[in-house]
C-alpha cells in the first residue's frame, strides 16, 4: 500500500525525515500528512458505521498484514505474559482486513482488543516505523487502530462489562470511580490539597488526574508543595471532571468529548491559559485528544511536571539537599516515554537527589518495560495487568534495588502490589524530590504504600495533611 506519488511534496516531506512517533520535536506534517494508495478502492459494506471505519483504516492494518513483521510480539507486555496470538499488534490490524472483506463482524473481534495497554512499544519497534523515509511510507499506527475498533464496537452496541459499569460511574459522578471503595464525587476532588492555602482558577492551573485526587493524593501534595517551594503561582480547576481520556481509550468517545468540553469551558471561566499536568495518561488526553476535539479552539499550553521540575532544578529555583538513602530504578511511564519520547528530564531529577544509588533499567527508551495499568485493562482483566506488573518488577528486581520510582500514578498501584511481594517499595518521584527538598507532604500514598511507610492511612482517605505520606 505504498504511495505511488514521491514527487508530490517538492523538496521532501515530512515523512522523508527519520522520526520517533509522539516526540515534541516532530514536524506538524507528520500528522496530517494523507496516505494515499495506488487506485481507489470500493468497499461493500452494507453498515455504514463499519464501512466507514475500514474506509478510514484499511492502509494502516494493510501495512502491517501485508509486510509479514513479528518485532512487535517481543515488546508487546500483553504477548509476553499472554502468549495468545489473538491478542497480537498484527492480530489487530488483520482483523481489519477481515472486517473489509466481510468475513468478520465488529462482534466477533472486539473482546479481543481489550488486551492492549497503549503502551505504543509495538509502533517503535515495527520496521515500518523504524524506517519510515527510507522505502516505508506509512508508520504503524496500532494504538489508533485499538481506539478506533473499541469505539466502533461501543458505537454498535457491543459493550465490555467492565468498562460499560466503569464509564456508567465516571459520567454519574463526573470522575472515574476509582479502583476500590474510595468515595469518589466532585465535593471531594480538591480534598487532597488541604491545608495547602491554594487559590481556584487564575492564568495556570494544576491539574490532577482521578487517581491522585481521591486514592494517591501524597502526588499532588508533593507537587503542589514543591511548586510553593519554588515561587511558582499556579491555582486549581473551579470545577474539575475527568479528562475524558480513559472514556476515550475504552470507546466511549461521546462521553470523553462532553467531559473535555466541560473542562476546556471551565478553563475560560477562569481565566485560564495553562494547565499543569502530573498525570501522563491527562498529558496525552489534553495534548492529543483535545486538539483533535476542538482544533484551533484549543488554544491552552499543556505543561508537564515532570519537565517543569527539571527546568526549576536548573534555573536553581529548587535544590535538593536532604539525603534519600535509597537504591533505585526507575520505571518509565509508557505514555512519556514511548507515546512522547520524555525520559531524560525523570533522570536529570533523580541524578540531583543526594543520597540515592541509581541502576538504571538496561532497556531505556523505546523498549522499557510497561506496568500494564493503561488503556482500561486493570479495569477489565485485573488479573493480567497484575501478571504485567509483576514482569515489570521481576526485572527490576534483578537490578538489586529496595525502591522502583515512577512518574505515573496510575501504574503505581499495580507496580505497588507486585513490589511488595519483593519487598520493593514503589513511590512516585513527585514525592521523592519533595522529601529531598525537605517536605513533609502528607496524604496517602494507597494502601501498600502507607502501610510500608507505616502512615495507615489506607485507602486514600485522609487526603488531607496529616502527614502520613512520604
Amino acid at each position: 500500500m505504498t504511495p505511488i506519488d514521491p514527487d508530490a511534496h517538492p523538496g521532501g516531506d515530512a515523512l522523508t525525515r527519520p522520526f520517533t512517533p509522539g516526540m515534541t520535536a516532530n514536524e506538524p506534517g507528520l500528522a496530517a500528512y494523507p496516505e494515499s494508495v495506488a487506485v481507489p478502492v470500493d468497499i461493500e459494506i452494507v453498515d455504514r458505521e463499519t464501512r466507514e471505519f475500514v474506509e478510514e483504516w484499511r492502509n494502516a492494518s494493510y501495512n502491517c498484514y501485508s509486510s509479514g513483521h513479528k518485532f512487535c510480539r517481543e515488546v508487546c507486555p500483553v504477548m509476553q505474559v499472554t502468549r495468545n496470538e489473538s491478542w497480537t499488534p498484527t492480530a489487530f490490524h488483520a482483523n481489519v482486513v477481515a472486517l473489509e472483506r466481510g468475513e468478520l463482524e465488529v462482534a466477533d473481534i472486539a473482546a479481543d482488543y481489550v488486551n492492549c495497554t497503549q503502551c505504543g512499544a509495538c509502533e517503535l519497534r515495527c520496521p515500518n516505523t523504524l524506517f519510515t523515509g527510507d522505502f516505508y511510507r506509512f508508520r504503524t499506527r496500532t494504538v489508533d487502530v485499538v481506539k478506533a475498533v473499541r469505539a466502533l464496537a461501543v458505537d454498535k452496541g457491543v459493550h465490555q462489562p467492565g468498562w460499560r459499569s466503569w464509564n456508567a460511574r465516571t459520567d454519574e459522578r463526573t470522575h472515574e470511580p476509582v479502583l476500590g471503595d474510595v468515595e469518589v464525587s466532585q465535593d471531594d476532588v480538591r480534598d487532597w490539597a488541604d491545608g495547602l492555602e491554594l487559590p481556584v482558577g487564575g492564568e495556570t492551573v494544576l491539574f490532577v488526574d482521578c487517581e491522585a485526587a481521591f486514592y494517591r493524593t501524597s502526588v499532588p501534595r508533593a507537587v503542589a508543595q514543591i511548586l510553593q517551594r519554588a515561587g511558582y503561582e499556579f491555582g486549581l480547576m473551579g470545577e474539575q471532571w475527568c479528562c475524558g481520556g480513559p472514556a476515550a481509550e475504552m470507546g466511549y468517545v461521546e462521553q470523553a468529548q462532553r467531559f473535555a468540553r466541560h473542562n476546556l469551558d471551565n478553563w475560560r471561566s477562569t481565566g485560564t491559559r495553562r494547565v499543569l499536568v502530573l498525570d501522563p495518561h491527562d498529558y496525552i488526553s489534553f495534548t492529543e485528544d483535545y486538539p483533535k476535539y476542538f482544533g484551533e479552539e484549543f488554544d491552552i499550553e499543556v505543561v508537564l511536571v515532570v519537565e517543569l521540575l527539571a527546568e526549576l532544578l536548573r534555573d536553581g529555583r529548587i535544590t535538593p539537599s536532604v539525603p534519600v538513602p535509597r537504591t533505585i530504578t526507575y520505571h518509565d511511564p509508557c505514555r512519556l516515554n514511548k507515546r512522547k519520547g520524555i525520559w531524560q528530564e525523570p533522570r536529570e531529577i533523580l541524578r540531583a537527589i543526594p543520597g540515592l544509588t541509581f541502576n538504571d533499567v538496561d532497556r531505556v527508551t523505546q523498549w522499557s518495560f510497561c506496568s500494564g495499568g493503561g488503556g482500561g485493562l486493570p479495569v477489565e482483566k485485573p488479573e493480567l495487568a497484575a501478571a504485567i506488573s509483576d514482569t515489570r518488577l521481576d526485572a527490576a528486581a534483578t537490578l538489586g534495588v529496595d525502591t522502583l520510582v515512577s512518574a505515573c500514578p496510575w501504574s503505581e498501584r499495580p507496580l505497588a502490589a507486585a513490589g511488595d511481594a519483593r519487598d520493593i517499595d514503589v513511590v512516585d518521584i513527585h514525592e521523592l524530590l519533595a522529601e529531598s527538598l525537605g517536605i513533609t507532604v502528607g496524604g496517602s500514598r494507597g494502601e501498600v504504600g502507607d502501610r510500608r511507610s507505616g502512615g495507615g492511612c489506607g485507602g486514600g482517605s485522609c487526603g488531607g495533611a496529616g502527614g502520613c505520606g512520604s
